[in-house]
Formats: structure tokens, C-alpha cells, sequence
């Protein structure tokens, strides 16, 4: 069977997204084993996680000017083979310092993988296609998303901690062979501009205050940090408008489509990445649950948001994008909307539709948002805005774990999260969920602004 070059294309960014967000998830599962092994304090152990988004976090921005200048392709496979390399040192790591210096360089490749993929998708497959197909890069976070706790809890109960590395290392290899002999060709798209240094480094000093300052706000020096990193990230975006060729091109956000797709992604992440915590604390401190029965059902949403995901991309290509976004924030600002009166009475049925609805919206948000935010811009801006994309959801993220440590420490203090305290628990997930739906509901107001914007969606590729 002879498989045509957008199918590769889709097929390579469906790995490389898969394994992209694998072990961001799957490695909480590995830590307390990985911590054990090296003899890891609490601090050290929590910064496992940590220091991995952060660096994502650091290289996004950066990764889509280097990705245009040298090109997609080689940019995402320099991405996987950094990733494979640290995969491979991870396994082989002898002691915390050199386990986090293989996390450091994972961080890096993915930040590469991240924007690359995407970029590489709107540039090779035809416009008409282009929504289908980032509903199946998208398909493939949500994938991962689900199954690697469940993945990577067997591997490490049944063969140890590292062989959640050893068990990414083929299908890295798999996209590297597939690249070099079924892609041929290159997209580059700024070919001719410098790089800018002194943005990229004024833009990785903003972004990491702000990231680390803002996941601990509720120290002094955490509130000094993120008010720092948003300075610099002002500073940043006024020194991005006086240069030749910006490391992030800040005119890109003239255009009303591409402005508020951001926003509203950055809206939805923010929202919706506490809730699978919420729930999980809700089935284990306040219902009392295991750990497996509440993993199994958690599996809901995300298997929801896959099966939705390519199905919306494609309708995306048909009808507006941006109205089917909107219609699915509003479907979870439903579900969070139920999910704000959750308490210990709350009957599991009614949980249960919530978990559904937020797949539903969820899964009917993000591959039309995602075409709105790549078609949006001219086809040479396209690491661009993926870098973009990328950015929203890295921030979203943080700022939506951030939350969840300042409310939390607000209402319960530094007591420790268990089934006697549930009541503070209740109060706390409560007072999260109200705020995440706003949230949904800025994310509506979002598209809607975008729907009726003049500015016109792009539909050509650069050779076209």
C-alpha cells in the first residue's frame, strides 16, 4: 500500500505529539520509584515534574523562529533525536544530578517536537485537509493524556521506572527512519532573518520568573518573581515590535482571529487541566476510593476529547472554526458549572455527566481552535504560530496547577490533604471550579470576538 506524503506528515505528528505529552504525564507515576532509587527530598522530588515544563516553557518561543529558519522537518527531527538521547541517559542515569540534566534535555527536544509537528502539518497538507489533520495531532495529546498513567503504572510496577524511557525509545526511532526516507523536501519559511538572541533570552528570563513565580505565589519571593516575569515579558513584547526579525512576530496579534484563538486557548488550559486533580481528590479523600478505582474512572474525559477530537478538526474545515469552538466551551462551562456544587452528596451519575460534557466540549474546543490559531496567519508565520499555541498551553497549564496550590493553601492552611479534612477539601475544589468557569466563559467570549472579526482565515500553503 502506498501511503501519500500528508499522511506521513499527520502520522509522524501523531507520534511525536503522543510521546511529546507521554512522560510529561506519566512520569508522576515513576516518581516516588525514581525518588526512592536516588534518595530524593520532597523538594528535589517535586522538581522532576517541574523542571521539565519550565524548560518546554523556556525553548517554546525560540524553537519556532530556529524551526522557520532551518526548516520544519529537520527542526522536528533534531527535536526527536535530542529526546531519544536524554530518553537514553535517563535510563542510564546513576544519581539525581545526572537524572536531571537527561530531564532538562527532554524538556529542550519536546519544546522543538511541540512547535515543529504542527508547523509541519499546516505546511504540508492542503488547507482543505488542514483542520482533520490537526484534529489527529491533537487526537494524540488527548491519547496520551489517558493512557500513560495507566501505561506507565504498569511499567513501573512490572519492570521498574525505567522502562517508561526504554518504552519510548522505538517509536522515536520509528519517526526518525520515517522522516529521513518517506519526507523528503523541507519548509522554511524564515529563511533570511537572524535569529534574535536578545529576544530569545529576554523572552526565557520573563517566562521563567513568571512560570516559577506564579507556582509559588504564596511566598514573598514568588509574588517578586511573577510580578518580575511579567515586566520582562512587557519589556519583551516592546522590544519585539522595533526588530527586523523578531524571534516572535508581535504584529501577528493585529489580527483579531489569531488574537483571541490564543486567549481562548489560554482560557480552556487554565480551566480544564486542575479538573482531572479536583476529581481525583474528590473519589479518593471525600469518596473515599483506591487509586485504581479512580484512575479507571478518570479515563472518561480523555477518551471522550480523542474520539471528538478528529471529528471536530475535520468539521472545522467546513464550517466556521471558531464557532464550533465556542460551542464547545460552552458545553464545559456546563460541566463546570456542575462540577462548582460538588460535594460528598453530589450523586456519581451527576459527576459522571460533568466528566462527559467536559470531553464533549472539550474535544469539540480544541482542534477547530487550533485551526483557527494556524490558519489565522500567513502560511510563512506558521512556526510562529505554533510557537504561539504552544505557549498559551504551557502558561494555561502552570497558571491552572497554580491555582490550585494558592486555593487550596488558603482554605486548608498547611494541613495535609485527607479524608478528615474533606470538608476543606469540598470548599476548596468548590471555590477552584467557579473559577475555572469563568474562565470557560472568557473562552467563549474569545471566539465569539473572533467570529466576528473582518480579518479572513488563510488558506494557502507557502508553495502555493
Amino acid at each position: 500500500m502506498k501511503f501519500e506524503l500528508e499522511t506521513y506528515v499527520v502520522f509522524v505528528s501523531f507520534i511525536t505529539s503522543f510521546f511529546a505529552v507521554f512522560l510529561s504525564n506519566g512520569i508522576i507515576i515513576g516518581v516516588p520509584a525514581i525518588a526512592a532509587e536516588f534518595a530524593m527530598n520532597n523538594v528535589i522530588q517535586n522538581w522532576v515534574p517541574t523542571i521539565f515544563f519550565l524548560v518546554v516553557a523556556v525553548f517554546t518561543v525560540p524553537a519556532g523562529q530556529i524551526s522557520g529558519k532551518f526548516g520544519v522537518k529537520k527542526s522536528l527531527l533534531a527535536g526527536v533525536i535530542v529526546y531519544l538521547i536524554a530518553s537514553i541517559g535517563a535510563c542510564l542515569s546513576f544519581s539525581t544530578e545526572s537524572f536531571l540534566v537527561f530531564r532538562i534535555l527532554q524538556g529542550a527536544g519536546v519544546a522543538f517536537l511541540n512547535v515543529s509537528a504542527m508547523a509541519m502539518v499546516v505546511q504540508a497538507v492542503k488547507p482543505q485537509n488542514r483542520g482533520k489533520a490537526l484534529g489527529f495531532t491533537v487526537t494524540g495529546v488527548y491519547l496520551a493524556t489517558s493512557l500513560s498513567p495507566v501505561i506507565c503504572g504498569f511499567l513501573v510496577f512490572n519492570l521498574g521506572w525505567r522502562s517508561m524511557f526504554y518504552f519510548v525509545i522505538p517509536f522515536l526511532l520509528l519517526c526518525i527512519l520515517l522522516m529521513v526516507l518517506k519526507i523528503p523536501g523541507e519548509w522554511k519559511t524564515y529563511e533570511k532573518d537572524k535569529i534574535d538572541k536578545l529576544g530569545s533570552i529576554l523572552y526565557g528570563i520573563g517566562i521563567l520568573a513568571f512560570i516559577y513565580g506564579f507556582t509559588t505565589l504564596t511566598t514573598p519571593n514568588g509574588l517578586i518573581l511573577t510580578i518580575l516575569g511579567l515586566v520582562i515579558l512587557v519589556g519583551f513584547g516592546a522590544y519585539e515590535l522595533r526588530q527586523r526579525s523578531p524571534v516572535f512576530n508581535m504584529k501577528l496579534f493585529k489580527n483579531t482571529k489569531f488574537t483571541s484563538s490564543n486567549i481562548a486557548a489560554l482560557c480552556s488550559y487554565i480551566a480544564v487541566m486542575v479538573v482531572t486533580t479536583i476529581l481525583n481528590y474528590h473519589f479518593q479523600y471525600v469518596r473515599g476510593w483506591n487509586a485504581q478505582m479512580s484512575g479507571l474512572i478518570l479515563i472518561i474525559t480523555p477518551i471522550i476529547m480523542a474520539i471528538m477530537a478528529p471529528n471536530a478538526g475535520k468539521l472545522s474545515d467546513r464550517i466556521h472554526p471558531q464557532k464550533l469552538a465556542a460551542l464547545g466551551m460552552a458545553i464545559a462551562t456546563v460541566a463546570l458549572g456542575i462540577l462548582t456544587f460538588l460535594n460528598g452528596d453530589t450523586p456519581l451519575y451527576m459527576v459522571v455527566v460533568a466528566m462527559i460534557l467536559q470531553g464533549i466540549g472539550m474535544g469539540l474546543f480544541s482542534s477547530p481552535n487550533m485551526n483557527a490559531i494556524m490558519s489565522s496567519v500567513p502560511p510563512k508565520d506558521a512556526p510562529t504560530a505554533s510557537a504561539s499555541q504552544a505557549t498559551m498551553r504551557t502558561i494555561g497549564q502552570t497558571m491552572s496547577l497554580g491555582l490550585l496550590t494558592l486555593v487550596f493553601a488558603w482554605v486548608m492552611g498547611s494541613l495535609e490533604l485527607a479524608p478528615q479534612y474533606a470538608s476543606m477539601i469540598v470548599q476548596a475544589s468548590q471555590i477552584i471550579c467557579g473559577i475555572c468557569t469563568a474562565a470557560c466563559i472568557l473562552a467563549i467570549f474569545a471566539s465569539l470576538v473572533g467570529i466576528k472579526s473582518k480579518d479572513e482565515f488563510n488558506t494557502k500553503r507557502p508553495n502555493d
